[in-house]
């Protein structure tokens, strides 16, 4: 399993890479127009760094999502399960790889999000400003958000694992896809249709448990219910592969 989620980690390296220098060249600009004064400089670069934030999140998900494809709809496949490793194996090493992935990304982007807007405020002499304006964007998210750390914890939690589920949606609609509905009229609309209707579903049972007035609980139980999800969308899509797909 350890040699798998290398072997994973490695296939989606360069895209880590090339977000990584992009954030990278994107961060150089933001100071460059913070420490120069040059205000268009700097209202691009945080534009950009905020889009990177929440695409990066994503990207981490979708790249192992198009890896998956790529491996059961080409020759790559064969070679794949050919190995002596189970398609749960193969698919639970894809799935920590994931999870790993965002969690890290999302760690990443709120370290450096952070950092960025401490050293903006600084300069413009009002740091003690700083909590006022993180407040209030929190604040816009959802009203309901307590800004300490286990609510910042648990808001974070409850984000990323829905992502998490959502990325393993996506597994098993590929998978029916490639296995179930190969060569089918429509094969692609009804594997979306599916993707679709399971994030309601996750949508619908999330939002009929918990209370938003304890939104830490709320978080935690949105994050429970998204990760036993998960788990029940990798059972049916590695059971699949083991059944349709392995050799």
């Amino acid at each position: 399993m350890k040699n798998l989620i290398k072997y994973e980690f490695r296939k989606t390296l360069a895209t880590k890479l090339i977000l990584l220098g992009i954030t990278a060249a994107v961060e150089i600009a933001f100071l460059a127009g913070l420490y120069l004064n040059k205000t268009g400089l700097l209202t691009v670069s945080v534009g950009l760094l905020v889009a990177l934030a929440f695409g990066g999140v994503m990207l981490m998900g979708l790249g192992n999502v198009l890896t998956l494809h790529r491996d059961i709809n080409t020759k790559q496949s064969y070679m794949l399960f050919m190995t002596p490793n189970s398609c749960y194996k193969i698919l639970g090493a894809k799935t920590v790889e994931s999870g790993l992935s965002i969690l890290i990304a999302g760690a990443f982007y709120f370290a450096l999000g952070m950092l960025d807007i401490t050293l903006l405020f600084a300069k413009e002499g009002e740091l003690q400003s700083l909590w006022e304006f993180f407040e209030d964007f929190i604040h816009s998210i959802d009203s309901h958000i307590q800004l300490d750390a286990p609510g910042l914890a648990c808001f974070a939690f409850g984000v990323l694992t829905s992502w998490f589920a959502t990325v393993n949606m996506a597994y098993l609609a590929d998978v029916i896809s490639a296995a179930l509905l190969n060569g089918k009229r429509f094969n692609g609309l009804a594997s979306f249709c599916l993707f679709l209707a399971l994030s309601i579903l996750l949508g619908w049972m999330q939002g009929k448990i918990g209370d938003p007035t304890y939104i830490n609980q709320y978080f935690l139980i949105h994050g429970a219910v998204a990760l036993v999800f998960s788990g029940l969308m990798y059972a049916a899509t590695a059971q699949i592969m083991e059944r349709k797909l392995s050799v």
